[in-house]
């Protein structure tokens, strides 16, 4: 599985599942243009694999549409085309619908859904050109809800709908779009949630329990499965989505 000579978009580039995908992408020999809200933490990650590929760090918040048409007229201008958008940018405010104001509600379907409509408005035209894969990195809450995640799992499920929608569309076009479904990942997101537990060792103790192969993920078993779904090996596949739990979901948690 490889992605030589093709141009990759990743958001949410600058940590955790965003970044292990961007090294695997230029591991895999593709230029990857990352796109994150963080630009220090993105340059840091750009200048630490320079050496192995090409890679353009660019600032941005997925949420604003001229953030994301000036990332993609940025990547094109500068390496020549685009054949991968990976919509991996994502934030969870966990609360209550009767607590939540309209911009925190807001905030979080504008990050975690509206910014990978935003990112296949413009991708599409250049997709079109040569054919290329647009990859949604959704979640196991597409599907299995959580106390005091509505938003979040609101957001996580239309982009399984907006996946099915745009493999449609755009199949003739020659565009695959599929969606990844990651279930507890060790990242940031994950560690910023173990800090507001009251026992940190007792949660993952349960965390783990739950979990048939005794371990949670790491951002490379999500970009693993990025990589090939990305890749001519998954070339029939579109419209679908992977889960990538540990059976976390398989075993009915």
């Amino acid at each position: 599985m490889r992605l030589d000579d093709k141009v990759a978009v990743v958001t949410g580039a600058a940590k955790g599942i965003g970044a292990g995908i961007v090294e695997r992408f230029v591991d895999s020999g593709a230029a990857v243009a990352g796109f994150d809200i963080d630009g220090e933490a993105l340059r840091a990650l750009a200048d630490r694999l320079c050496s192995r590929g090409r890679i353009l760090a660019i600032e941005g918040d997925v949420a604003l549409e001229r953030d994301v048409q000036k990332a993609i007229e940025r990547t094109v201008a500068e390496c020549g085309r685009l054949d991968i958008v990976v919509n991996n940018a994502g934030i969870e405010l966990a609360g209550l619908i009767p607590d939540y104001t309209s911009e925190q509600w807001d905030r979080q379907v504008g990050v975690n859904l509206k910014g990978a409509f935003f990112f296949a408005k413009y991708a599409i035209p250049h997709l079109r050109v040569r054919g290329g894969v647009i990859l949604n990195i959704s979640s196991v809450h597409a599907f299995v809800s959580y106390q005091g995640d509505a938003a979040y799992d609101a957001a996580k499920a239309g982009l399984l709908a907006l996946t099915r929608t745009l493999a449609i569309d755009h199949g003739r076009e020659g565009i695959r779009v599929n969606a990844i479904c990651p279930g507890y990942i060790d990242t940031p997101m994950t560690e910023q949630w173990l800090a507001t537990v009251p026992d940190r060792d007792e949660t993952m103790r349960q965390v783990l329990s739950i979990h048939p192969l005794g371990r949670i993920g790491t951002p490379r078993d999500i970009a693993d499965a990025a990589l090939f779904l990305a890749s001519d090996a998954a070339s029939f596949i579109s419209g679908t989505y992977l889960v990538v739990d540990g059976a976390l979901t398989a075993a009915g948690r």
